[in-house]
């Protein structure tokens, strides 16, 4: 399975996971699963509730992650 990239945000109720997709092909179509969810009970006690999950090309991930980075998101363990 691939490496995954989380985000929280600033007040630690939402993630996001980007992982890139196992079946894309290096260098002709790439892809990144986003999943959000929602932390419910204690941060790491229980993991998050994953609600939604896009497939998006490798451009758009990066893009969309930088944009959380600069709204206040920030970098964090797998949860």
């Amino acid at each position: 399975m691939s490496k995954s990239y989380w985000l929280i945000n600033s007040n630690r109720t939402e993630v996001k996971r980007f992982i890139k997709n196992d079946k894309s092909i290096d260098g002709v179509f790439e892809y990144v699963f986003v999943d959000t969810g929602k932390i419910v009970g204690v941060l790491g006690k229980e993991p998050p509730v994953m609600t939604t999950t896009i497939s998006v090309d490798i451009d758009l991930a990066r893009e969309i992650y930088e944009r959380l980075l600069s709204q206040g998101w920030s970098k964090t363990e797998e949860l």
